[in-house]
């Protein structure tokens, strides 16, 4: 018989057991081993260690769920550009090429011994998404082009694309995972507006001034000693874009429902992105309300809608165009400063198309991925479409890939947007669903408008958002087909509630 058991208040405890040799010589070890980590990589490698176990917790739950990846993309979407102002040395443009990647793996290896199912990703847009992509390899062996990693760095024009497509179409196949799409979304354009409230009324933080003292950014963010709010994303001109995208799906949203807590959560979100397009000091971004909301009331088929939306539309471009009203705020004279025809920058621009109409007249295929605007003089610092600013990202989509490429790529923008409308005002049944592809469609084309004047479409989170956008709504048969039978109210469709959203991985197939 042991001592444990003739003495019952003697208890071996856990912290006994560390006394034993082995345990005590694995801890020394141990604590050796992170000491030496520490003093070779610093700080970060002490958070790489913490953040280990979360890490761990998150890979097990995205293989269970995939589509915990899809909505990781959109929040990376916001995250990711904004965080390479705070870790220097990291390639974090990789880290959604990674995550999306990885999201394709989670659903290779849940069903790896039932199969994956395909079909859901058998669509019109999937076709147009690998021809996108097709051209853009082809652009490897473009004649003009002279460097691959140029291609590489300009690879989200299309890989996006062709990697988001696919995935959204098998993950977010029911109105409650399309409604954590809506609320994801709507949260970080919060997050994004109050970021930038803080930089327009309390300041920059040292590394966002940092940011601010390289030439180039001081230049274009800083005008008249006015800063123009960029928040955690990658410029001003993104941010404003964003936002204006952000509120206008936001504010149809809000219109349409009836159930206080959701139009509540998206007047919030409508009334901080008007105010962070307005603070960002963007005059392009205008034109995402604009446009967008000029769609809109097209889609509604309703006349009055129509005739009141537009006359409204009419009275904001008076008041910016025609009058002088608030011309002391710095913010309503910028703005203004977007229907001067006379504009400075605006004459710039069409100087600079013109000189790419010279260039580009015998190069049909353009000058290659990447090859570019300002960010390609680093790989080919002494061409001519690294000198000349593209600006628009239709321009830029020019340049890179020529008439050809222009000419593809606005004819897949096109086709969804009309697709897309058809369906809305025509084939889908319920009422909600309508609801959500009419604000999914306009927040679109809004920024399909923005991009003539700034290259906002290809940048995250926009890109990100688009790039889900188009699959969700030339895949609104699936959505409309859960309510068969039956046409619900706005305000009775429980299905789509706050409370199903924030739980979006039960009853799913996740496929």
């Amino acid at each position: 018989m042991n001592q444990n058991q003739l003495n019952p208040f003697n208890e071996f405890t856990g912290s006994d057991r560390v006394k034993a040799p082995l345990v005590m010589i694995s801890i020394l070890f141990g604590l050796v081993g992170l000491a030496f980590v520490v003093a070779k990589s610093g700080l970060i490698a002490v958070f790489a260690l913490i953040l280990l176990p979360v890490i761990f917790i998150y890979l097990f739950i995205l293989f269970r769920f995939p589509v915990i990846g899809l909505y990781s993309a959109i929040v990376a979407g916001y995250l990711l550009l904004g965080i390479g102002r705070y870790v220097t040395g990291v390639q974090v443009g990789l880290g959604m090429d990674a995550l999306l990647l990885l999201t394709f793996l989670a659903i290779f290896i849940k069903h790896f011994y039932d199969g994956i199912d395909w079909s859901p990703a058998k669509k019109d847009i999937m076709l147009l998404a690998a021809l996108w992509m097709c051209y853009a390899i082809f652009q490897l062996v473009n004649p003009e082009a002279q460097s691959t990693a140029a291609w590489f760095s300009g690879r989200g024009i299309a890989l996006y694309m062709f990697l988001l497509v696919p995935l959204t179409l098998m993950l977010v196949n029911t109105n409650q995972k399309l409604d954590v799409v809506f609320y994801t979304w709507g949260f970080f354009s919060i997050l994004a507006t109050l970021k930038g409230l803080m930089q327009n009324f309390i300041g920059v933080d040292p590394w966002e001034q940092e940011w601010l003292n390289i030439e180039g950014n001081r230049t274009t963010h800083i005008l008249f000693g006015k800063l123009r709010v960029f928040s955690f994303l990658s410029d001003a001109g993104q941010f404003g874009a964003n936002q204006g995208y952000s509120a206008v799906v936001a504010a149809i949203l809000a219109i349409g429902l009836k159930e206080w807590r959701k139009k509540i959560f998206f007047i919030i979100v409508a009334l901080l992105g008007f105010y962070g397009l307005i603070i960002s000091g963007t005059r392009g971004a205008l034109s995402v309300p604009l446009a967008a909301f000029a769609l809109y009331f097209i889609l509604k088929k309703n006349i009055w809608i129509m005739g009141t939306g537009f006359v409204f539309l009419l009275g904001f471009v008076v008041f910016f165009k025609f009058t002088t009203i608030g011309q002391d705020n710095p913010e309503i004279r910028r703005m203004r400063s977007a229907f001067d025809p006379n504009n400075p920058s605006l004459l710039v621009r069409k100087e600079n198309q013109k000189k790419f109409k010279a260039y580009l007249a015998t190069r049909p295929f353009g000058g290659g991925i990447g090859h570019a605007g300002s960010k390609a003089r680093r790989f080919v610092p002494n061409s001519f479409l690294s000198h000349t600013a593209t600006d628009s990202w239709y321009v830029l989509i020019w340049a890179e890939q020529g008439i050809v490429g222009l000419m593809l790529h606005l004819f897949i923008l096109f086709y969804i947007i009309i697709k897309a409308s058809w369906n809305i005002m025509f084939r889908i049944v319920n009422p909600l669903v309508k609801l959500k592809m009419m604000a999914l469609t306009s927040g679109m084309f809004g920024i399909m408008v923005a991009s003539y004047g700034n290259a906002v479409l290809g940048q995250m989170p926009t890109s990100i958002l688009i790039y889900t956008s188009m699959a969700l709504i030339l895949n609104s048969k699936v959505f409309d087909s859960e309510y068969q039978g039956e046409v619900s109210e706005l305000d009775n469709t429980k299905n789509s509630g706050l409370t199903d959203a924030i739980n979006p991985v039960t009853n799913s197939t996740n496929k």
